[in-house]
């Protein structure tokens, strides 16, 4: 028998978990990505460092500085009106309690975001909250060109500060595509 747990968002606090490096190596191998890369969800540098390790010039932004060498500004990315010099697209791993507005957001200021979220991100959206319309605005009118599903499932990804029990994972997770000059339906790929 297991128990899921559920901690209250004030636990959570920024909803910080670092991306595991297998997946942003997948994106690489699974997409072509623009050169000029703005990951503004940072943290310690886990998408970023593959990013530049696959030679991609990349600027790097948190909400709080975590002491990532390549963190160019502490910022909040949702108060940003456009990307910074240079950047031709957005790659990230959204803080999944905000997730749609968030990729919202990326819509609005930049036409290339690879967002990584949780395959139920395809479900629903409602015109009730601001997070039900934005998931509607990302999934309808957001230009969603491909969804890279992972066949296995990634590490678990534990929240910064978690000293409890560790666990697998049982959440899939997928590369969500949005492209600005995608027109037609959405493509779903296993990678």
């Amino acid at each position: 028998m297991s128990v899921r747990i559920r901690h209250s968002l004030e636990d959570r606090g920024l909803d910080f978990y670092q991306t595991p490096p297998c997946a942003t190596r997948a994106l690489i191998k699974a997409e072509r990505l623009p050169h000029g890369i703005w990951e503004p969800h940072c943290g310690y540098g886990a998408i970023a460092e593959v990013l530049l390790d696959a030679g991609h010039a990349v600027a790097a932004t948190d909400v709080e500085m975590r002491g990532y060498q390549h963190q160019s500004h502490v910022l909040d990315f949702l108060d940003t009106i456009c990307v910074p010099p240079g950047v031709d697209g957005i790659v990230m791993n959204p803080p999944f309690a905000l997730a749609a507005i968030h990729v919202r957001h990326a819509l609005t200021i930049c036409p290339y975001v690879c967002a990584l979220l949780r395959l139920t991100f395809l479900e629903a959206g409602n015109e009730k909250t601001e997070a039900g319309r934005a998931r509607l605005f990302c999934l309808d009118r957001g230009h969603l060109a491909r969804v890279h599903i992972f066949q296995k499932r990634l590490p678990m990804m534990h929240r910064e500060g978690w000293t409890g029990k560790k666990s697998t994972n049982t959440v899939a997770f997928a590369w969500f595509v949005f492209d600005g000059d995608h027109a037609g339906p959405t493509t779903l790929h296993r990678i």
